[in-house]
């Protein structure tokens, strides 16, 4: 019988979108589901926006463009690295893709060979991992500490450092941990990362989401790192703009022309509705509406966290940035409910789900088997609710 590839057969799926279509499907059933899984703003996108991708409906704008993106939003995206980031690249070193899960595809494409090494600190998202095995690269994972908010240090990377070693992936603000790495801690880095000549590939898709008075810091905007530096960005975290799947990456010219080579190949260009779409965001003064779904973001991180805080047995990552709550429910593994134990977290998540109809992302995804993930991107009556739900199920538990 003829087989699938067996690169693919061993590719695990994302959790993540795996557990949010399995709440999506019950709730089609009738059964009132919290989702607590995908990392998706349940705020509308900006009505400027919208209205700029109508418009370019209305006046046709709907055929192919260049395939790195059309020159104004390429030209937009660089002005926005100059003054926000700090990174002094041209429109030439930008990609616009199909979202930021895209745009790292191509990076680590354009730059991998058989058997280099991917340095990954763990926890991770849970694409990291898959996405160096699809480019037959093999994924490092370095193992943090909660103690120090799971951040790699520079000891620990430099210890992963072998001469494979090609690339080191670095999430500021972290998806799952919500963890914000200072300016002190990515420079202590980036010294570890010019010694050992290799890649960092930059994915801060939460730079915005950022809480406490923190600053984000581009590990690009360091002079001597420049051309070792891949910035992954996109727009819909900070503009709620997840369907209309626009990411980008800014990069040394020849990465850039190298995932430019690759993504002809493969999808072509990004939406050129959302392209316009995209344009109107970044030319636009949005920062009111940033503000204030930031600001939202905290409100229910901080009930949450209050909450958390009530229910015995459990500790967390106090969340930085992102809209993620990373918590360890170690004391709950072993737990047993009409007799049948609960091992893992996997185990956990099943429990509350099918027993209290609150989906959440088991830590096993992310390297972290004794942790799950909770997204606060929910309405605050969804996680008032899913906040009930969560006080009975861990009481039952704890019997």
């Amino acid at each position: 019988m003829l087989s699938i590839s067996k690169k693919i057969a061993r590719l695990s799926e994302s959790q993540t979108m795996a557990l949010a279509a399995r709440a999506g499907r019950m709730k089609a059933d009738g059964i009132d589901v919290v989702s607590l899984t995908a990392g998706e703003p349940d705020f509308p996108t900006p009505s400027l926006v919208k209205e700029a991708g109508i418009k370019a409906i209305r006046e046709n704008f709907t055929k192919y463009t260049a395939n790195q993106g059309i020159i104004e939003l390429r030209q937009a995206i660089a002005a926005k690295l100059r003054y926000d980031n700090r990174i002094p690249v041209d429109a030439s070193q930008v990609l616009v893709s199909s979202g930021a899960k895209h745009a790292i595809f191509n990076a680590l494409l354009s730059v991998c060979n058989r058997r280099d090494e991917i340095v990954i600190p763990a926890p991770y998202w849970v694409s990291y991992p898959e996405m160096a095995k699809l480019v037959d690269a093999v994924p490092v994972i370095v193992e943090t500490s909660p103690k120090n908010q799971f951040k790699i240090t520079p000891a620990q990377l430099k210890g992963a450092i072998t001469k494979r070693t090609k690339v080191f992936i670095l999430c500021s603000p972290s998806n799952p941990t919500g963890a914000v790495y200072s300016q002190q801690e990515i420079e202590a880095l980036a010294a570890v990362v010019k010694r050992a000549g290799i890649f960092v590939l930059s994915d801060e898709i939460y730079e915005k989401v950022i809480y406490d008075g923190l600053e984000h810091f581009s590990i690009g905007s360091i002079d001597d790192l420049r051309d070792q530096v891949i910035t992954i960005n996109g727009h819909s975290k900070v503009y709620s703009m997840t369907g209309w799947r626009i990411g980008y990456m800014a990069a040394r010219k020849d990465i850039a022309q190298a995932a430019e080579k690759i993504q002809s190949q493969t999808t072509s260009n990004a939406s050129s509705i959302s392209q316009k779409a995209a344009l109107a965001a970044l030319t636009n003064d949005l920062s009111g509406e940033v503000k204030a779904m930031v600001a939202e973001f905290d409100r229910r991180r901080r009930f949450l966290i209050a909450e958390f805080d009530r229910i015995l047995h459990l500790s967390y990552i106090y969340p930085r940035g992102s809209f993620t709550l990373f918590v360890n429910v170690k004391w709950y593994l072993g737990s047993r409910i009409n007799g049948a134990p609960i091992k893992t977290s996997d185990a956990l998540c099943d429990y509350f789900l099918n027993d209290h109809n609150v989906a959440m992302v088991p830590g096993t995804g992310f390297g972290a088997p004794e942790w799950l993930r909770l997204s606060y991107a929910c309405s605050m009556d969804d996680l008032q609710k899913a906040v009930r739900r969560l006080h009975n199920g861990f009481a039952e538990l704890a019997k």
